[in-house]
């Protein structure tokens, strides 16, 4: 027994002394004690392009709905039937995301961390980055669903609750009115609190690079935002002129987007998916207005940068070796919206997209200078400038050679909404939120297939057959204009759930948002 008890007794002493050196021995001398914010920064930035880019909140939904995609095997979503599983994930990844660029700006504005911070980057300037990047990922959700939880920097309004899960587990869903105008009033203030002569961080930068930069991003996308919710939103008139004089994108060296790695470990999300997968193709829909046999237009350089020649062996197009094509008839894409029954017949014939957009170093646009031009040709009343401007600030950024941009130029009807929105389309191609949201505003291009529509089947003998557009959403006999609310949020936050549900006019597919006046 006495045996016993000494032994205990020496166990004790040995944790005794160890337990007073225990926060020595329990560091890691290879990390840090806060995160990296440019490393949090970078991080966030991936997985928000990871998310609305892939072949799920991309491809099974905005992608094919805009028309710039068909899918050549499982049809119902392209009909409006999405599956309900990847809106959760959409509304889920985007506060997960919104939370990190909120953890950056604490990391920055706790007294106890800041000092450590500016070692990454000056504060302001790496607030201003996070305040920006919250705006672009609310402005997704609002355009998506509507009435959302929201989180604001700058604003303490009682109905902003998300993002502080210490307090509200049940955040109230704030009114579209109140997040798009505390949107634009975020990226104002972001704007005018960054040091252009600065860096955003002094290292691991992948998205801007300089202040200057990042400001010019900021101030245009005000402009977007701005824009769109004019007329609905009040002060959004004053914002456009203020964001023009501010400064927006110059040239296609502002725009902004993340570039993936040349390897399988960090590739491009459509080029991963891909790699496994073969279900989406061109939308014939599409290949017509570029073909000229749809809209205004000319035959358009760019459907050679966009799509792949008809019957190109999908390993070629992995690794880089897909051959490019100048003829027309290499290129009818896939019919949009048919019956699963007709997709087998159809995907022999279509097109998939091109080795510029499935390779694993893809750049996914957060937003471009052209889409700038097209929205100061609006501003400006359909300016024929900005309008040409637009055109070959696209045609640049996809490689289309200068003789074939001035000849497609040379072409160009007057400008007039019409063309300028449609345009704008075309310069959107990749960017399916964006554009699913700009047809919602404008009704433009007016070249899509919609419910009830007869579209026309690829004929390998020639001819035509013909079949019916079917949504399998009943009551749409448009584009969709907003997506159901997530199921986890009807269950874990019915109230607030039934109080949005309400006030937006019912959580429906065919439920028009506040600038949705087309």
């Amino acid at each position: 027994m006495k045996k016993i008890v000494l032994i205990l007794s020496i166990v004790g002493v040995t944790f005794n002394s160890c337990s007073d050196k225990f926060d020595e021995i329990d560091i890691n001398p290879n990390s840090t004690e806060q995160a990296l914010t440019y490393g949090l920064f970078n991080s966030a930035n991936k997985e928000l392009m990871d998310n609305t880019r892939d072949q799920w909140q991309s491809a099974r939904i905005t992608l094919p709905w805009v028309q710039y995609s068909a899918q050549r095997a499982y049809t119902e979503e392209d009909r409006y039937q999405y599956r309900l599983s990847t809106g959760v994930s959409l509304w889920s990844f985007s506060y997960r995301v919104a939370q990190d660029y909120k953890n950056i700006i604490d990391l920055n504005t706790d007294p106890a961390t800041s000092t450590k911070m500016a070692v990454y980057g000056p504060t302001e300037n790496q607030i201003a980055a996070s305040r920006v990047m919250l705006s672009y990922v609310f402005l997704t959700l609002a355009d998506s669903f509507g009435d959302i939880p929201y989180y604001s920097y700058g604003n303490k309004d009682a109905d902003f609750q998300a993002l502080n899960v210490d307090a509200q587990l049940q955040p109230k869903f704030a009114s579209q009115q109140k997040v798009y105008a505390d949107i634009l009033k975020e990226l104002k203030e972001a704007s005018e609190m960054i040091d252009e002569n600065e860096v955003v961080f002094t290292q691991g930068d992948v998205l801007f690079g300089s202040g200057e930069k990042l400001k010019r991003f900021a101030n245009s996308l005000r402009l977007r935002v701005a824009t769109r919710v004019k007329g609905s939103v009040q002060g959004a008139e004053a914002h456009i002129q203020d964001a023009i004089s501010s400064g927006v994108m110059q040239s296609n060296d502002d725009n902004v987007g993340l570039s993936y790695e040349n390897n399988l470990v960090n590739p491009s999300p459509l080029f991963n998916d891909f790699r496994t997968r073969s279900d989406f193709a061109i939308s014939k829909t599409f290949v017509d207005l570029l073909k000229g046999n749809s809209g205004n237009f000319d035959l358009d350089p760019r459907l050679f940068k966009f799509a792949t020649p008809r019957g190109t062996a999908k390993a070629s197009i992995l690794d880089g070796s897909a051959p490019e094509s100048t003829n027309p008839a290499d290129f009818s894409g896939m019919p949009y919206g048919i019956p699963s029954s007709l997709a087998p017949s159809q995907a022999s014939s279509s097109n998939f997209f091109s080795k510029n957009i499935l390779k694993p170093d893809y750049t996914e646009i957060l937003m471009e200078y052209s889409e700038v031009q097209f929205l100061l040709a609006e501003a400006n009343g359909w300016s024929q400038t900005n309008y040409v401007n637009g055109v070959r600030a696209s045609m640049q950024r996809w490689g289309v050679a200068t003789a074939n941009i001035d000849t497609y130029i040379a072409s160009l009807p007057a400008a007039s909404k019409e063309n300028v929105l449609t345009q704008k389309y075309i310069t959107l191609f990749m960017q399916p939120y964006e554009a699913w949201a700009e047809y919602r505003r404008t009704g433009y291009p007016n070249t899509l297939l919609l419910p009830g529509q007869t579209g026309t089947l690829n004929v390998a003998a020639g001819g035509e057959t013909t079949y019916i557009f079917t949504s399998l959403i009943a009551g749409l006999t448009d584009l969709p204009t907003r997506l159901f609310y997530p199921t986890s949020v009807q269950t874990l936050n019915t109230a607030n759930y039934q109080a949005a549900s309400a006030a937006i006019g019912g959580d429906k597919m065919n439920t028009k948002l506040i600038w949705d006046t087309n």
